[in-house]
């Protein structure tokens, strides 16, 4: 009896023990992601990688979007993009000619088509696609710092180069992807890929930051290819050229002024 009553204390003492470790490691875990200095640090690092992909001031960028299926174009279409400070967008449609006057409008999160034939605009969600594996939102917000709250998960050697691997998760059901991995240049904040989630976790597709070319005064990534994660062989690619800041007057991301256009 003392021998199963002695077993039975050594027991509960090894649970106790465990349990002592687990919540050690939790309250470790909870204290470094909520370490004021690594927030801040992800932040810093997603914000300098919004500003390499595009400008914060006033800006138009003509884009060029093919769409392909093991190896066979099946779309193309091109864009001419007016954005002021990643939260104000129009993208209109230059190719093809069939559906030249077709326009998007961003204003923050709020997104509308306009149509040539049709006398109001029709709202959209930012998740929507586009073309291909293209989301209205990939062309019409690129606004990762402000849509995601960011976290570093840790490092990692990319095509030889070390980079920072962060977890963006979305700060509400209205941003374009409910998590995206991001993998950001250590040396020079330059994004090199991403993987964008749906809400159940799904892996959706990829992208790749390529070419970086001088446009609008910095190296930039002049194309971005995305593949369909679901669909092996599905991709579609975005050229950007032609960039120049502009002034850009804040009346012009109007439906009313849009209509007029």
């Amino acid at each position: 009896m003392k021998a199963a009553w002695q077993s039975q204390v050594k027991a509960a003492l090894g649970v106790v023990s465990a349990c002592s470790i687990a919540l050690s490691a939790a309250g470790a875990a909870v204290a470094q992601s909520a370490d004021p200095q690594t927030d801040a640090l992800a932040k810093s690092i997603v914000e300098k990688a919004d500003q390499i992909r595009f400008p914060q001031e006033g800006f138009e960028v003509d884009v060029a979007i093919t769409t392909s299926a093991n190896g066979q174009v099946t779309d193309s279409r091109t864009y001419k993009v007016l954005s002021k400070g990643n939260e104000n967008t129009i993208a209109q449609v230059t190719e093809p000619a069939s559906d030249r006057g077709q326009a998007l409008l961003m204003r923050g999160r709020d997104l509308w088509i306009f149509l040539p034939n049709v006398s109001q605009p029709v709202r959209l969600s930012l998740s929507q696609r586009l073309t291909g594996q293209v989301a209205n939102g990939d062309i019409a917000r690129a606004n990762f710092s402000g849509d995601y709250t960011p976290r570093i998960l840790r490092t990692e050697k990319v095509d030889g180069a070390d980079t920072y691997v962060l977890e963006l998760t979305a700060v509400d059901r209205g941003v374009t992807y409910s998590k995206v991995l991001y993998w950001v240049r250590q040396s020079n904040s330059q994004p090199v890929k991403a993987e964008f989630y749906s809400l159940s976790d799904r892996l959706l597709k990829t992208a790749r930051y390529e070419e970086f070319k001088p446009l609008a005064g910095r190296p930039r990534p002049s194309r971005i290819v995305m593949q369909d994660a679901l669909r092996k062989g599905e991709e579609s690619v975005l050229e950007y050229s032609d960039m120049k800041l502009r002034d850009l007057p804040d009346k012009m991301f109007s439906k009313d002024y849009l209509k007029r256009l």
